[in-house]
Protein backbone atom coordinates (compact mmCIF):
# COMPACT_ATOMS: atom_id res chain seq x y z
CA UNK A 1 0.00 0.00 0.00
CA UNK A 2 0.91 3.56 -0.83
CA UNK A 3 2.66 4.84 2.92
CA UNK A 4 0.80 8.57 2.50
CA UNK A 5 -2.49 6.27 2.46
CA UNK A 6 -1.54 4.07 5.15
CA UNK A 7 -0.98 7.18 7.35
CA UNK A 8 -3.96 8.96 6.33
CA UNK A 9 -5.86 5.69 7.08
CA UNK A 10 -4.26 5.39 10.56
CA UNK A 11 -5.02 9.08 11.20
CA UNK A 12 -8.64 9.20 9.95
CA UNK A 13 -9.63 5.47 11.86
CA UNK A 14 -6.99 5.17 14.83
CA UNK A 15 -6.43 8.88 15.65
CA UNK A 16 -9.70 10.45 14.94
CA UNK A 17 -8.13 13.41 13.15
CA UNK A 18 -10.47 16.12 11.60
CA UNK A 19 -10.61 16.13 7.81
CA UNK A 20 -9.14 19.32 7.48
CA UNK A 21 -6.47 18.00 9.62
CA UNK A 22 -5.89 14.81 7.35
CA UNK A 23 -6.43 16.81 4.22
CA UNK A 24 -3.53 19.31 5.54
CA UNK A 25 -1.17 16.50 6.28
CA UNK A 26 -2.15 14.94 2.51
CA UNK A 27 -0.67 18.58 1.01
CA UNK A 28 2.51 18.40 3.08
CA UNK A 29 3.40 14.64 2.59
CA UNK A 30 2.89 15.06 -1.22
CA UNK A 31 4.63 18.14 -1.31
CA UNK A 32 7.63 16.35 0.09
CA UNK A 33 7.28 13.55 -2.40
CA UNK A 34 7.48 15.65 -5.29
CA UNK A 35 10.75 17.24 -3.88
CA UNK A 36 12.93 14.68 -3.35
CA UNK A 37 11.72 13.30 -6.72
CA UNK A 38 11.99 16.89 -8.96
CA UNK A 39 15.08 17.17 -7.28
CA UNK A 40 16.41 13.56 -7.58
CA UNK A 41 17.37 13.20 -3.67
CA UNK A 42 15.61 9.55 -3.60
CA UNK A 43 13.58 7.17 -5.17
CA UNK A 44 10.25 7.06 -3.15
CA UNK A 45 8.93 8.04 0.55
CA UNK A 46 10.56 4.66 2.24
CA UNK A 47 13.74 5.63 0.56
CA UNK A 48 14.44 9.21 2.50
CA UNK A 49 17.65 8.07 5.19
CA UNK A 50 19.96 10.94 4.43
CA UNK A 51 19.72 13.49 7.47
CA UNK A 52 20.57 16.45 5.27
CA UNK A 53 17.65 16.24 3.06
CA UNK A 54 15.60 17.40 5.49
CA UNK A 55 18.19 20.37 5.52
CA UNK A 56 17.65 20.65 2.11
CA UNK A 57 13.52 20.58 1.94
CA UNK A 58 13.71 23.49 4.86
CA UNK A 59 16.34 25.79 2.73
CA UNK A 60 13.81 24.91 -0.07
CA UNK A 61 10.67 26.40 1.82
CA UNK A 62 12.39 29.33 2.77
CA UNK A 63 13.20 30.25 -1.04
CA UNK A 64 9.86 29.78 -1.72
CA UNK A 65 9.22 32.06 0.52
CA UNK A 66 7.31 30.24 3.03
CA UNK A 67 6.68 31.90 6.74
CA UNK A 68 8.24 30.14 9.73
CA UNK A 69 4.74 28.99 10.77
CA UNK A 70 4.10 27.03 7.25
CA UNK A 71 7.60 25.38 7.23
CA UNK A 72 7.53 24.09 10.67
CA UNK A 73 3.89 22.73 10.34
CA UNK A 74 5.27 20.54 7.11
CA UNK A 75 8.31 19.93 9.50
CA UNK A 76 6.61 18.58 12.06
CA UNK A 77 3.66 16.41 9.54
CA UNK A 78 7.06 15.01 8.37
CA UNK A 79 8.12 14.35 11.50
CA UNK A 80 5.33 12.39 12.49
CA UNK A 81 4.97 11.01 9.39
CA UNK A 82 8.67 9.15 9.41
CA UNK A 83 8.07 8.63 13.24
CA UNK A 84 4.94 6.08 12.02
CA UNK A 85 6.65 4.47 9.72
CA UNK A 86 9.46 3.47 12.14
CA UNK A 87 6.96 2.10 14.55
CA UNK A 88 5.75 0.17 11.37
CA UNK A 89 8.56 -1.24 10.92
CA UNK A 90 8.84 0.08 7.23
CA UNK A 91 12.27 1.90 7.60
CA UNK A 92 14.31 2.68 10.51
CA UNK A 93 15.62 6.04 10.68
CA UNK A 94 13.28 9.22 11.06
CA UNK A 95 15.68 11.63 9.54
CA UNK A 96 13.24 14.86 11.00
CA UNK A 97 13.49 13.20 14.27
CA UNK A 98 15.87 15.97 15.21
CA UNK A 99 15.40 18.64 12.73
CA UNK A 100 16.15 21.96 13.91
CA UNK A 101 13.25 24.54 12.35
CA UNK A 102 13.20 28.50 12.46
CA UNK A 103 11.30 28.77 16.08
CA UNK A 104 8.17 30.57 15.81
CA UNK A 105 7.34 33.34 18.29
CA UNK A 106 3.96 31.92 20.30
CA UNK A 107 1.32 34.82 19.86
CA UNK A 108 -1.58 35.66 21.92
CA UNK A 109 -5.11 36.18 20.20
CA UNK A 110 -6.30 40.14 20.91
CA UNK A 111 -6.89 40.27 24.36
CA UNK A 112 -10.76 41.08 24.93
CA UNK A 113 -10.91 42.85 28.96
CA UNK A 114 -14.13 42.42 30.64
CA UNK A 115 -15.76 45.59 30.17
CA UNK A 116 -15.88 44.85 26.18
CA UNK A 117 -16.94 41.29 27.26
CA UNK A 118 -19.90 43.13 29.25
CA UNK A 119 -20.47 45.00 26.45
CA UNK A 120 -20.85 42.34 23.67
CA UNK A 121 -23.44 40.80 25.87
CA UNK A 122 -25.32 43.31 26.73
CA UNK A 123 -25.25 44.38 22.27
CA UNK A 124 -27.44 41.11 22.01
CA UNK A 125 -30.94 41.26 21.84
CA UNK A 126 -32.49 38.38 23.63
CA UNK A 127 -36.03 39.26 22.95
CA UNK A 128 -35.96 37.62 19.57
CA UNK A 129 -35.35 33.70 19.14
CA UNK A 130 -31.86 33.88 17.09
CA UNK A 131 -31.06 37.06 19.59
CA UNK A 132 -31.45 34.63 22.38
CA UNK A 133 -29.77 31.81 20.84
CA UNK A 134 -26.81 34.17 19.76
CA UNK A 135 -26.77 35.42 24.03
CA UNK A 136 -26.50 31.21 24.49
CA UNK A 137 -23.94 30.74 22.09
CA UNK A 138 -21.71 33.53 23.17
CA UNK A 139 -22.14 32.71 26.90
CA UNK A 140 -21.28 28.89 26.12
CA UNK A 141 -18.12 30.23 24.30
CA UNK A 142 -17.28 32.53 27.16
CA UNK A 143 -17.72 30.67 30.29
CA UNK A 144 -16.86 27.07 28.88
CA UNK A 145 -13.85 28.13 26.84
CA UNK A 146 -15.05 25.75 23.89
CA UNK A 147 -13.79 25.30 20.23
CA UNK A 148 -15.96 26.28 17.65
CA UNK A 149 -16.71 22.45 16.47
CA UNK A 150 -17.43 21.51 20.14
CA UNK A 151 -19.63 23.90 20.48
CA UNK A 152 -21.97 23.43 16.81
CA UNK A 153 -21.03 19.59 17.47
CA UNK A 154 -22.86 19.55 20.92
CA UNK A 155 -25.80 17.03 21.14
CA UNK A 156 -29.08 17.27 23.38
CA UNK A 157 -27.47 14.16 25.18
CA UNK A 158 -24.17 16.04 25.87
CA UNK A 159 -25.96 18.52 28.45
CA UNK A 160 -26.52 17.42 31.74
CA UNK A 161 -28.68 20.10 33.86
CA UNK A 162 -29.05 17.91 36.24
CA UNK A 163 -25.82 17.29 37.17
CA UNK A 164 -25.08 21.33 36.19
CA UNK A 165 -22.26 20.30 33.34
CA UNK A 166 -21.93 19.52 29.86
CA UNK A 167 -19.87 16.85 28.29
CA UNK A 168 -17.38 17.93 25.66
CA UNK A 169 -16.04 15.65 22.79
CA UNK A 170 -12.50 17.46 22.17
CA UNK A 171 -9.62 16.94 19.33
CA UNK A 172 -8.57 13.16 18.95
CA UNK A 173 -12.31 11.97 20.61
CA UNK A 174 -10.72 13.45 23.86
CA UNK A 175 -13.78 13.86 26.24
CA UNK A 176 -13.86 15.91 29.24
CA UNK A 177 -16.79 17.47 31.32
CA UNK A 178 -17.52 21.25 31.83
CA UNK A 179 -19.08 22.84 34.94
CA UNK A 180 -22.28 24.65 34.17
CA UNK A 181 -22.58 27.93 36.00
CA UNK A 182 -26.47 29.24 37.29
CA UNK A 183 -26.81 31.60 34.76
CA UNK A 184 -25.91 29.01 32.05
CA UNK A 185 -28.12 26.80 33.42
CA UNK A 186 -31.10 29.14 32.94
CA UNK A 187 -30.20 30.08 29.89
CA UNK A 188 -30.04 26.53 28.74
CA UNK A 189 -33.44 25.00 30.05
CA UNK A 190 -35.23 28.35 28.23
CA UNK A 191 -33.31 28.01 24.91
CA UNK A 192 -34.48 24.17 24.89
CA UNK A 193 -37.65 24.53 26.23
CA UNK A 194 -38.65 27.45 24.19
CA UNK A 195 -36.32 28.75 21.58
CA UNK A 196 -35.00 26.11 20.15
CA UNK A 197 -38.12 24.30 19.13
CA UNK A 198 -39.31 27.01 17.31
CA UNK A 199 -36.04 26.92 15.17
CA UNK A 200 -36.45 23.17 14.88
CA UNK A 201 -40.02 23.44 13.11
CA UNK A 202 -38.17 25.75 10.69
CA UNK A 203 -36.30 22.86 9.28
CA UNK A 204 -36.06 19.43 7.35
CA UNK A 205 -35.15 17.14 10.05
CA UNK A 206 -37.44 17.45 13.24
CA UNK A 207 -35.33 14.62 14.99
CA UNK A 208 -31.50 16.25 14.84
CA UNK A 209 -30.40 16.41 18.03
CA UNK A 210 -27.64 18.75 17.36
CA UNK A 211 -28.37 21.89 20.24
CA UNK A 212 -27.76 24.78 18.62
CA UNK A 213 -29.62 25.23 15.19
CA UNK A 214 -29.46 27.91 12.29
CA UNK A 215 -32.64 30.30 11.10
CA UNK A 216 -33.46 27.43 8.51
CA UNK A 217 -33.39 24.74 11.76
CA UNK A 218 -30.65 22.81 10.41
CA UNK A 219 -27.42 22.04 12.48
CA UNK A 220 -25.53 25.32 12.91
CA UNK A 221 -21.49 25.16 11.38
CA UNK A 222 -18.73 26.63 12.19
CA UNK A 223 -18.79 29.72 9.03
CA UNK A 224 -22.27 30.22 10.64
CA UNK A 225 -20.62 30.88 14.29
CA UNK A 226 -18.64 33.56 12.60
CA UNK A 227 -21.09 35.34 11.14
CA UNK A 228 -23.25 35.52 14.25
CA UNK A 229 -20.04 36.82 16.30
CA UNK A 230 -19.71 39.33 13.55
CA UNK A 231 -23.01 40.17 13.96
CA UNK A 232 -22.60 40.86 17.90
CA UNK A 233 -19.71 42.92 16.43
CA UNK A 234 -22.05 44.91 14.55
CA UNK A 235 -24.57 45.62 16.80
CA UNK A 236 -22.60 46.76 19.72
CA UNK A 237 -21.32 49.84 17.23
CA UNK A 238 -17.44 48.12 17.75
CA UNK A 239 -14.89 47.51 15.03
CA UNK A 240 -12.44 44.78 16.55
CA UNK A 241 -12.91 41.36 14.96
CA UNK A 242 -13.31 38.59 17.20
CA UNK A 243 -13.40 34.82 16.41
CA UNK A 244 -14.08 31.87 18.99
CA UNK A 245 -10.51 31.49 19.91
CA UNK A 246 -10.99 34.92 21.00
CA UNK A 247 -13.59 33.95 24.03
CA UNK A 248 -11.67 30.64 24.57
CA UNK A 249 -8.64 32.80 25.14
CA UNK A 250 -10.49 35.64 27.37
CA UNK A 251 -11.94 32.21 29.45
CA UNK A 252 -8.38 30.70 29.85
CA UNK A 253 -7.43 33.94 30.74
CA UNK A 254 -9.82 35.27 32.99
CA UNK A 255 -10.01 32.45 35.49
CA UNK A 256 -5.82 32.54 35.32
CA UNK A 257 -6.02 36.08 36.65
CA UNK A 258 -8.03 35.19 39.26
CA UNK A 259 -5.99 32.87 40.55
CA UNK A 260 -6.80 29.45 38.89
CA UNK A 261 -4.26 26.63 38.64
CA UNK A 262 -2.86 26.38 35.40
CA UNK A 263 -3.57 22.39 35.75
CA UNK A 264 -7.27 23.08 36.18
CA UNK A 265 -7.34 25.57 33.18
CA UNK A 266 -5.35 22.74 30.99
CA UNK A 267 -7.99 20.36 31.67
CA UNK A 268 -11.34 22.90 30.67
CA UNK A 269 -9.64 23.83 27.77
CA UNK A 270 -8.94 19.91 26.76
CA UNK A 271 -5.56 20.63 26.55
CA UNK A 272 -3.35 17.15 25.94
CA UNK A 273 0.23 18.77 27.08
CA UNK A 274 0.40 21.50 29.35
CA UNK A 275 2.70 23.62 27.70
CA UNK A 276 0.17 24.37 24.89
CA UNK A 277 -1.84 26.13 27.83
CA UNK A 278 1.01 27.71 29.03
CA UNK A 279 0.18 30.48 26.36
CA UNK A 280 -2.74 31.48 28.45
CA UNK A 281 -0.65 32.45 30.70
CA UNK A 282 -0.41 36.48 29.97
CA UNK A 283 -1.77 38.86 32.72
CA UNK A 284 -2.16 42.37 33.06
CA UNK A 285 0.76 44.70 34.29
CA UNK A 286 -1.55 45.73 36.56
CA UNK A 287 -2.53 42.50 37.94
CA UNK A 288 1.19 42.09 38.34
CA UNK A 289 1.67 45.42 40.18
CA UNK A 290 -1.26 44.14 42.37
CA UNK A 291 0.26 40.96 43.10
CA UNK A 292 3.89 42.31 43.81
CA UNK A 293 2.48 45.24 45.78
CA UNK A 294 0.34 42.61 48.28
CA UNK A 295 2.91 39.66 48.24
CA UNK A 296 6.32 41.01 48.58
CA UNK A 297 7.24 41.26 52.13
CA UNK A 298 9.61 43.71 51.27
CA UNK A 299 7.07 45.83 49.76
CA UNK A 300 6.41 49.08 51.59
CA UNK A 301 2.48 49.94 52.21
CA UNK A 302 1.79 53.66 51.98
Amino acid sequence: MNPIIQFLEYLTNEKNYSEHTIKSYERDLLDFEAFIKNEELAADLLSVRRERLGRHFVSYLDERGLSKKSIARKISALRTFYGYLVKQGDIDINIFKDLDVPKIPKKLPRIINDDEIKMLFEAIDQSKPLGYRNYVIFDLLYSCGLRASELVGMTIRDIQLGSEQILIHGKGSKDRYLPLHDHLIDELKHYLTYIRPVLLSKGHDTSTQTVLLNYRGGPLTVRGLQLILKKIIRDSGETFKIHPHMLRHAFATTLLNHGADLRVVQELLGHEHLKSTQIYTHVSSEKIRESYRDKHPRMVKK
